[in-house]
């Protein structure tokens, strides 16, 4: 649903305007309000409503007696939040948010599938330049396992 690379930055009130194409998906799918929160690779994750919901449902039927069940949904579910994009498609990301992915200003903003991935630019640059020479061999143990 979600896909492209783009580089934006936040403006003077700290906010971030979401790419036109991801605008225009997210109003061709009825999308009105997005999920944000703690991702991997130090990255924030943002899910559709209803991507959310199915998100939330698998994390919820995992066992909460076993501990790294409880760690996880802990760091997951409090770093989450609710946010509506405005007339010009900004959305203001909390700044307990900005300060775990290490965003200030440069963003790349990033669709894949059923998330969008916000980094800081400087953390993009370094994580696609460490990863993207593995990028064959990756794709060959994944595909191989289809």
């Amino acid at each position: 649903m979600f896909y492209g690379e783009y580089y934006h930055q936040l403006d003077r009130k700290g906010r971030l305007v979401l790419p036109s194409k991801i605008r225009e998906v997210a109003k061709n799918n009825f999308v009105d309000k997005f999920f944000i929160t703690r991702g991997l690779d130090k990255c924030l994750f943002m899910f559709s409503e209803d991507e959310w919901k199915n998100q939330e449902q698998k994390f919820k039927s995992m066992p909460f007696t076993k501990s790294e069940t409880r760690k996880f949904n802990r760091l997951y579910f409090s770093g989450t939040t609710e946010l509506v994009y405005d007339k010009q498609g900004r959305i203001l990301i909390p700044q307990y948010l900005k300060d775990f992915a290490g965003i200030n200003r440069d963003v790349v903003i990033i669709g894949v599938s059923n998330r969008i991935e916000i980094w800081s630019k400087e953390i993009w640059v370094e994580f696609y330049r460490e990863s993207r020479d593995a990028f064959e061999e990756i794709s060959e143990k994944l595909i191989d396992n289809l």
